[in-house]
């Protein structure tokens, strides 16, 4: 049986037609996925991400022990609230998970990781933590919604208590400020501006109903997998997993190899990656004939197959059919996608496709 978020009848209530995900039961739209997309692209929409799950590491080898796990250097957060994107690597380069971290002390780091993975990840995070002075907790206790668009800060602050409401007014991108256990980190996966509100599970539901009588638009896995698609933004188990390196997953700039002191997990097999070259690139991609680009889809040139789409679909900001995909290397014009037997002509770009409700790319 699917597993269910605090919100689960919240959505039901509110007329979402619910579908499995990852072993969740959980909203894919509430009538109109395309609305709901240029809600959040024109004015602010709201996910339930509660799925997610947020674990503490406290301890004092907190930083050290983030530092050999993690792929990307925590030592780069000097502000107290500062998050950072990373993946977590198995020894030989795959990625077992791309996650956020947050610095709220030097013995107290938040994580963020995929619901999907969260069973994996924590045996491996366990598993790591054995030999550093770290305790690791995963924090059931709380939910998240994610409020999304350029009108999600003059929507979600009036709703705020004062103190929390003043800290979260003064916050930059991909920072966090907390108030009890009421945590807001300016962060999220649509390519908007927004916000990841972490809180009580048992003050879920009436926080999402004050978001929806503020005007923000419940929104489900449709509109978030569009959103994220135009925003370049990589979803795991499709554009990367435990079979693919970061740098053949467009997350090279997620690396950091500047101290060689550290010899994070997964290090050495990037240095040999690096070392024997013939790496495929990860690249955007638009149709430039009628019809949808679909994961799995075979890339072509001339008649020699030179790759596969990750993610494809419709982008309703743009009125095109785009594309996250894996090419060979040298590959860089004269490319098709085999759609249904047709082969049909397809143009590289370089992600992101939208951001900030703007296109990125010549159209």
């Amino acid at each position: 049986m699917d597993k269910k978020t605090i919100l689960n009848q919240t959505h039901r209530d509110q007329g979402a037609r619910m579908v499995p995900f990852g072993g969740w039961d959980m909203p894919v739209h509430y009538g109109s996925q395309l609305e709901e997309h240029h809600a959040v692209r024109k004015a602010a929409g709201m996910f339930d991400v509660c799925h997610m799950s947020i674990v503490d590491i406290r301890g004092e080898g907190s930083k050290a022990f983030l530092r050999a796990l993690l792929a990307n250097d925590v030592e780069k957060l000097k502000t107290v609230g500062r998050a950072l994107y990373s993946c977590m690597l198995k020894q030989d380069g795959g990625v077992i998970d791309d996650l956020i971290t947050y610095y709220l002390a030097d013995d107290w780091y938040r994580l963020v990781v995929n619901a999907a993975t969260t069973e994996k990840d924590l045996a491996w995070i366990n598993q790591q933590a054995e030999d550093y002075d770290v305790s690791v907790s995963r924090r059931t206790d709380l939910g998240m919604v994610a409020v999304q668009g350029p009108e999600a800060k003059s929507r979600l602050i009036p709703l705020l208590h004062q103190e929390l409401a003043d800290l979260v007014n003064d916050l930059k991108p991909f920072h966090a400020a907390w108030s009890g256990e009421w945590f807001i980190g300016r962060t999220g996966y649509t390519g908007e501006d927004g916000f990841e509100v972490m809180l009580p599970t048992g003050e879920a539901a009436d926080f999402w109903l004050r978001l929806t009588e503020a005007g923000v638009r419940p929104c489900g896995l449709g509109a978030r997998d569009t959103l994220r698609l135009e925003a370049g933004m990589n979803l795991y188990g499709s554009d990367m997993d435990e079979t693919v390196s970061p740098l053949e997953s467009g997350l090279s700039w997620t690396l950091d190899l500047k101290d060689p002191e550290r010899n994070f997990i997964g290090r050495d097999a990037l240095a040999k990656q690096k070392e024997t070259g013939g790496l495929r690139q990860f690249a955007g991609l638009v149709l430039e004939a009628k019809g949808v680009l679909r994961d799995h889809l075979h890339l072509y040139h001339g008649e020699q197959q030179v790759g596969e789409i990750t993610s494809g679909g419709f982008s309703p900001t743009l009125q095109r059919s785009i594309a996250l995909a894996r090419l060979d290397a040298a590959v860089t014009e004269e490319i098709t996608v085999d759609i249904r037997g047709r082969k049909l002509p397809v143009r590289l770009v370089r992600p992101p496709f939208v951001r900030n409700g703007q296109a990125c790319i010549e159209l």
